[in-house]
């Protein structure tokens, strides 16, 4: 097959690019503990020429025998020879090819190929320099690719035969690896983590514990060169779930205490948070109780710091960008008891200040995506008259007292009950768009009672205002689209804006919403709003959103030859109808 192997060259000795450490390079923090930091001149000699270079001929070969597998039946005597032979090959080259660009993603792909036990050979060939290859630009991603193969050689049957010799005495099985390697991390796990490239390895590790594989991650390791692969949010990460071993739980919970014994550091060094927002999403499902103690540790930690001028501490920490990522994880993961204790103590009263930071709205649309009631505490909950006034505190992320601008109760006090007439009267304040996803997000709830009371309790200009503001319209939207809100329920709230038609219909943002309600609507429902808005026809037709209202209902034909009008839109609803029960069907 002309795959023959020359002999490779070991030239040209040098320290890879890639294989700095990064908290030891320029601006990159204090080194890890217990640990010199020793100028360039000093370090050993040994250690620079002790890794091989991957010479042409045996980069050629690999190539070529890459190809000529990818090209090869997928069974059969033939291919199992192939694959033997090669991986033979990539035992002794396993370093070179490990930290040469073109030979590590080569080597990635062979590593899918390889069955149980010339997987452990290579892995174990690797085992001698496991620190410098985690660290390298190259290396980090074939030991990357290494453990994401668990899920699939792990429980295979070739794991359970007898096991090889190797070169220095028995092989040792996947599972002994693995805890190797997490052993070797334990041991220096500040510098792991806060390495540029080792921290993708204590993420991969940490998820191979706890047979749980984000895929954040597998993207991150399509494209981890790239500046956008760090930027994956939290929320977008989808898990696969596989079986473990228990030694793989028990050594995910020792190595995850490692964050406590430096807390500080992995809430504020960018690398290093990484790595605790990965076990936080890992342990939660995994091992909740502990992921609550870390989500306890940080805001512990986070709450004694010093007090900013406008109260908690932790809001300092809210505005800082690698901190508030990390907070964004926490509260994702945090149980409904300490939410809730986390929002009074530290988010009460700070809602519309948080909203308006570039940064810290981040984690409080976090904190709206982890409520699990509509009754969390805007100092409406108690009495129950002021969970009528709910939606307008939701949409303006007011407490009760502010935006009714009474006097805060002294403590022990009981809070006054709610004034149906000044809240009639009262004008909708600006809805902020935070408010407004709060309020979709409630909608979306399986009983949102709550707040569709609320809703229906608003009069004829509060809800026309809430409709006519860029970001109260989509509120609007979720009313006509949530499955959990009914038919009858629908129509009782959008009642109200009977006689504002008009207004609705000569809006911005308001003649969407009139659009969207128009779509939904019955005939008889249509002949209502058309009657209403044929009053004033000829406003309608001076005014830029108007006149495409009018359009769009076909007023003038309303007005002119309402039979015509009536079997249009007749034939318009049979052809809805016939079109949801094929899309239903």
């Amino acid at each position: 097959m002309g795959l023959g192997l020359r002999s490779p060259h070991k030239v040209r000795h040098r320290f890879p690019a890639g294989g700095k450490r990064g908290r030891w390079t320029k601006g990159s923090g204090r080194p890890s503990p217990g640990r010199e930091r020793q100028p360039p001149d000093e370090r050993s000699e040994s250690a620079l020429d002790s890794h091989p270079h991957l010479s042409s001929e045996a980069l050629g070969y690999f190539r070529r025998a890459l190809s000529a597998l990818k090209e090869s039946p997928t069974t059969g005597e033939e291919r199992e020879l192939m694959v033997h032979n090669i991986l033979k090959e990539v035992e002794s080259q396993a370093l070179a090819l490990s930290t040469n660009r073109t030979g590590s993603e080569m080597l990635q792909e062979l590593l899918g190929f390889s069955p149980l036990k010339p997987f452990c050979r290579v892995w174990a060939a690797l085992r001698s320099s496991l620190r410098f290859v985690a660290c390298h630009r190259c290396g980090v991603h074939v030991l990357q690719s290494a453990l994401l193969q668990l899920p699939r050689l792990l429980g295979s049957p070739a794991e359970e035969e007898e096991v090889e010799d190797g070169k220095d005495g028995p092989m040792e099985t996947l599972e002994q690896l693995v805890l190797g390697l997490a052993a070797e991390v334990c041991d220096d796990f500040l510098f792991y983590c806060g390495d540029t490239h080792g921290s993708f390895v204590v993420r991969t590790l940490l998820q191979v514990l706890g047979g749980t594989i984000l895929e954040s991650e597998r993207a991150r390791l399509r494209g981890s060169q790239s500046s956008e692969a760090q930027r994956v949010p939290a929320r977008e990460c989808k898990p696969t779930d596989f079986e473990v071993p228990e030694t793989f739980l028990n050594c995910l919970q020792d190595l995850s205490s490692c964050f406590l014994k430096d807390i500080a550091v992995f809430i504020t060094d960018k690398i290093s948070s990484f790595c605790l927002q990965v076990a936080l999403q890992i342990l939660h499902r995994r091992q909740p109780q502990f992921c609550a103690h870390l989500c306890n540790a940080v805001i512990d930690y986070l709450s004694t710091r010093n007090s900013s001028a406008d109260g908690s501490p932790l809001l300092l920490f809210l505005r800082d960008q690698t901190s508030s990522r990390l907070l964004e994880q926490v509260l994702l993961v945090l149980e409904p008891p300490r939410l809730q204790s986390l929002f009074e103590n530290h988010f009460q009263g700070q809602l519309q200040t948080l909203a308006a930071h570039p940064i810290a709205n981040f984690p409080l649309q976090r904190l709206l995506d982890a409520i699990t009631t509509s009754e969390l505490a805007f100092h409406c909950a108690e009495p129950s008259s002021r969970q009528v006034a709910c939606v307008p505190l939701f949409a303006t992320l007011m407490a009760y007292e502010v935006y009714y601008g009474l006097m805060e109760e002294e403590e022990g006090a009981v809070p006054a009950e709610h004034q149906v007439e000044i809240a009639a009267a009262r004008s909708l304040e600006e809805v902020t768009v935070l408010g407004s996803l709060l309020l979709q997000h409630l909608l979306h709830f399986s009983t949102p009672g709550l707040v569709l009371r609320s809703l229906g309790a608003l009069t004829g200009p509060q809800l026309l205002a809430l409709a006519q503001s860029p970001a109260g319209s989509h509120v609007l939207d979720a009313i006509l689209t949530s499955p959990s809100v009914t038919r009858k329920q629908r129509r009782r709230v959008l009642q109200t804006l009977k006689g504002q038609y008009v207004a609705l219909a000569c809006s911005r943002h308001g003649s969407r919403v009139l659009d969207a309600i128009w779509n939904a609507a019955a005939l008889g429902a249509r002949k209502e709003i058309a009657t209403e808005l044929g009053e004033q026809n000829q406003e309608l037709i001076r005014d830029p959103f108007g006149h495409h209202v009018a359009r769009n209902v076909a007023l003038t034909t309303f007005l002119k030859r309402r039979e015509a009008w009536e079997q249009q839109q007749g034939a318009v609803a049979k052809r809805r109808r016939a079109l949801n029960s094929i899309l239903e069907g």
